[in-house]
């Protein structure tokens, strides 16, 4: 199916004792460009995070947005430091027997010295937690795809409605032809007889002109291709996936017909018709700028 461009997905989990909130937001964009945002310590993700973009999105502007929470199960060890409490022991210990004081030396008293206690932080695997972050990005991207699908659904509906449009201006134009010609005809041998008054007309000379005035102003061969670019339109729409820069390039092609009609027509009422064919294909290239 047809998706847009822009869309918002949210995903978040608890695993493994850690909450876990993935967020994806997109704009338009020529090429894919994606940015991760997650805390430092899990910058070894943002590989694995990007390749899983790539695999869902074939462009946009992404911006990816990783919180992650402090683990329930603690994520921080703490340890004596030996070497330090024998130090402030022995030193306390000096200072009793050097002044005869009260031996009041206890666990409290030691604990209040610094460094006494060491705090690490415990060592996480990082595969497992890179998997984690994915698992959470994964909820996140078919949250994402969903609001996409619904708009490009949206665009593909305003895109065929438009299509339908220009197929009718495109009938009228092609039924408007011949009366151009037959038009030119006559206006052609009324201003010979003004002219020649009396004198016998030429016959072979008005069809010659007219003949002549109908290869310049003729259109078949744009309208044929501009319902040949109308049908192939139709085909990738039915036909989904990232279509999007296909359908820029088909878009150019209308452009190129009906600026052809239009250089070729000199009736007025035709005339109307290209530049309500040409407003349609405007409104109709703004849509698939949305467009994957």
């Amino acid at each position: 199916m047809i998706k847009s461009m822009t869309g918002y997905g949210r995903g978040e989990a608890v695993l493994h004792g850690r909450a876990i909130t993935v967020e994806l937001r997109s704009v338009n964009n020529r090429y894919l460009d994606c940015t991760v945002k997650l805390p430092r310590i899990y910058v070894f993700a943002e590989d694995a995070i990007k390749s899983m973009v790539q695999a869902h999105i074939s462009r946009g502007k992404v911006d990816v947005f990783v919180s992650i929470g402090p683990s329930e199960n603690g994520d921080v060890s703490i340890s004596l430091n030996r070497p330090m409490a024998d130090g402030y022991y022995n030193a306390l210990c000096a200072l009793r027997d050097a002044y005869g004081l009260k031996d009041d030396i206890s666990v409290s008293v030691l604990s209040r010295f610094p460094d006494v206690f060491l705090v690490e932080k415990t060592q996480e695997d990082l595969e497992v937690m890179s998997g984690d972050i994915c698992s959470v990005l994964e909820m996140a991207l078919q949250d994402f795809d969903a609001m996409r699908l619904r708009e490009g659904e949206k665009l593909v509906q305003d895109v065929r409605s438009r299509a339908a449009v220009i197929a009718g201006l495109t009938g009228k134009v092609e039924e408007r032809a011949p009366g151009i010609v037959a038009d030119y005809r006559a206006r052609l041998e009324a201003k010979m007889t003004e002219v020649l008054q009396n004198t016998q007309i030429d016959a072979s000379r008005i069809l010659t002109e007219a003949a002549i005035f109908a290869d310049k102003v003729a259109v078949d061969e744009e309208t044929v291709r501009l319902r040949s670019h109308l049908s192939q339109l139709e085909h990738m729409l039915a036909g989904g996936g990232p279509v999007g820069r296909k359908l820029d390039f088909l878009i150019q092609e209308f452009n190129r017909e009906a600026n052809t009609i239009g250089s070729k027509c000199s009736d007025i009422e035709t005339a109307r018709y290209v530049v309500d064919i040409k407003g349609e294909i405007e409104k109709i290239r703004e849509q698939i700028q949305n467009i994957e």
